[in-house]
């Protein structure tokens, strides 16, 4: 039987698109870590070893190869990937079974580990989700539960109350007055992210590999009194092409709403944030002077700390008084990258 190791080194040397960031390999004799589809010359398999981050292997000490750039695109979704996804965007009720995912020559198993890597739960469970979501927007907009339950391919009421409540904690004819938020999740330059937001404004927008992000949404969902699902919205998508541009250097300031709930404080910490020019840094101190507060750095520096919308809100270009990269959620590696992003670009 192949272990995972020999079926990474077999993708590796297919250069196979399925594992596109599935995997990232370290080549032990260069120090230079690379995307399973790199065009380099293959190195023998005593001297790689695999990682499941650009992270992981940045903390191993390897350095990103200039051929593939791992830090440039190390999320993109495979192009059979991203056929089953345009299936269910153009009909999300629809069922795709793994019989029908072999039928449009995919082996399920990647598809499955795939979606384990990205989001945290299978491709069948992701496509509940999605169906359980379009299904409480209908109710919300006034459909009938049995309708809402028979359209996304529930074949009995108790099925579909069942599978809503265990989603949604609430049953579908009290869901109407809950909040609910939408998180997507999202390829980027420096790694996957999440993108959260109700249908009115961004909550939340963190890298997948963020300490205490579970703590995260957990405090959130309570300060709003809302459940957090997977799904998207018009803002989310408007945040994400926002995003995009600005990776491009395309786009030096965000026009989509924000919610913020926290402490008075934090919230007057995180509008001058918001105030910070771009490919522009200020220290903590000159932080805390400007909110009248020049005794609080530390008190500054925590509630940049505990900031959840990331780069669009910049606590990126907060820097230490000596003007030393500190302090940032993300990681100081993605802070550096950033400034220099925004140096660039000015």
């Amino acid at each position: 039987m192949m272990t995972d190791t020999d079926i990474m080194y077999k993708a590796l040397l297919r250069r196979d698109t399925e594992f596109t960031g599935i995997f990232f390999v370290g080549v032990k004799t260069t120090g230079i870590f690379c995307k399973p589809t790199c065009t380099a010359k293959k190195p023998k398999k005593e001297n790689v070893e695999f990682f499941n981050s650009v992270k992981e292997a940045l903390d191993n000490g390897y350095r990103p190869c200039k051929i593939c750039k791992p830090l440039s695109d190390s999320s993109i979704v495979p192009h059979k990937i991203r056929r089953l996804l345009k299936k269910l965007e153009s009909n999300g009720y629809k069922k795709i079974s793994d019989h029908e995912i072999r039928k449009e020559g995919i082996d399920p198993v990647s598809v499955r580990k795939w979606f384990v890597k990205k989001h945290g739960l299978t491709f069948q469970a992701f496509q509940r989700m999605m169906r359980i979501n379009i299904a409480f927007k209908k109710i919300r907009e006034g459909s009938k539960v049995i309708d809402a339950a028979y359209d996304s391919g529930y074949e009995s009421l108790s099925g579909f109350n069942e599978a809503y409540r265990k989603i949604l904690k609430t049953s579908p004819t009290k869901s109407c007055s809950k909040l609910i938020i939408n998180i997507k999740r999202i390829s980027t330059p420096l790694g996957t992210m999440f993108i959260a937001g109700t249908e009115k404004e961004i909550c939340l927008v963190e890298f997948t590999d963020r300490r205490m992000l579970e703590s995260e949404f957990i405090d959130l969902s309570k300060r709003m009194n809302a459940e957090i699902i997977y799904g998207e919205n018009k803002i989310i998508n408007k945040a994400e092409k926002q995003l995009t541009e600005y990776f491009n250097g395309r786009r030096k300031k965000f026009t989509v709403p924000l919610l913020t709930p926290g402490t008075e404080f934090r919230k007057r910490v995180w509008k001058e944030l918001i105030k910070i020019p771009y490919a522009k840094t200020i220290s903590y101190k000159q932080q805390a002077t400007n909110i009248g507060k020049p005794e609080a750095v530390r008190a500054v520096a925590s509630a940049n700390g505990h900031n959840r919308i990331a780069i669009i809100i910049p606590c990126h270009r907060v820097v230490g008084e000596n003007g030393h990269l500190t302090g940032y959620g993300g990681g100081v590696w993605r802070k550096k990258w950033l400034i220099e992003l925004e140096q660039k670009n000015k």
